[in-house]
Parts: C-alpha cells; structure tokens; sequence
C-alpha cells in the first residue's frame, strides 16, 4: 500500500490523474473491448476467473487480470487528451505456490496526446524510476514481445541496492 501510493505521488505530479474501475468486470471491457476477441491467443495466458450474474446469466463477467478495462471505461468517457494511471488489484487463475499467488497489484499509465511518441514514455518511466528509486538510477529501454501489444518494448533498470555492480 505504501508503494502504490508514492508511485500514485510521483505519477500525479507528473500530470496524470488517478482512474479506478471495479475489481468485477465483463468479458467487454476486460478482453474485447481492448481487442481481445474470444479467441485470442493472449486470453489464455490471462486466465481468470469467471463470474455469474444471477439477474443476467447471459452476460459473462470476470474479475479482471489487468487494470486495462479502466483504460476502455477512460476513453469512452472523455475525449483526448488524456493522461492517466489506473491502479488496482487484478487476478489470474494460477497455482498459489510461493512465487505466485492468484491477486497481485498493477497500475498501467495511457497517455493520448497529439505529437506524443515512444520518446515521451521513455522520458516519463525515466523519470519515474529516478524519482522512485534515486537520482543515480539507469534506465535501459529494449525491444520485447508481448502477444497483447504492438510495438512492444521492457525497461531495466539498475540495481537500487548496488548501482548494477552486483550484489552480494
């Protein structure tokens, strides 16, 4: 809790507001509304859980595996530009064991402007992980794959315990 509310902190200093959505959401917003048809390869990775509406049993509704469904619900709502964080709990069907549990906590930023580009997102988390972990932290930003997103890229970022000299 203390983390997620000074990642919140920098966040909105930083000019993006805070978006939250409910925890139980339908199959719309958590998979085809981001263009996760029933099909898609990427739902099965986001295994969840299935809930069912006593008053709309035609309806499917899950709770969601990524805070991704406030994005939709954002967008439908406003019109650009937008700059937001949706933090929450998200959950997946997956084996408890100590590595893993079915709830974790996420927070996912959307950033619609005019003339915004992947140099402003690498100058946000930049700035973020300098500000979240100290002045002296690295950043290095890599392309990767991710079957739910194009183009799609991960930061590593320096060791805040030994600068990236390696630890002990």
């Amino acid at each position: 809790t203390h983390m997620m509310q000074e990642v919140i902190e920098i966040l909105s200093q930083m000019g993006f507001s805070v978006q939250y959505g409910p925890d139980i959401d339908s199959d719309y917003y958590n998979y085809e509304g981001l263009n996760f048809p029933p099909d898609h390869p990427a739902r099965d990775m986001q295994d969840t859980f299935y809930v069912q509406n006593k008053h709309d049993k035609e309806k499917k509704y899950v709770l969601r595996t990524h805070t991704s469904p406030v994005q939709i619900r954002t967008m439908l709502a406003s019109k650009p530009p937008l700059r937001i964080i949706s933090p929450g709990r998200v959950y997946r069907n997956e084996t408890v064991t100590f590595k893993n549990y079915f709830m974790f906590h996420q927070l996912e930023g959307l950033y619609v402007d005019k003339n915004v580009s992947m140099k402003d997102l690498k100058g946000v988390l930049s700035y973020f992980f300098k500000k979240f972990y100290g002045a002296s932290t690295k950043t290095r930003f890599i392309p990767s794959f991710f079957p739910f997103t194009e183009p799609s890229g991960q930061v590593d970022v320096s060791c805040f315990i030994c600068g990236g000299k390696g630890c002990k």
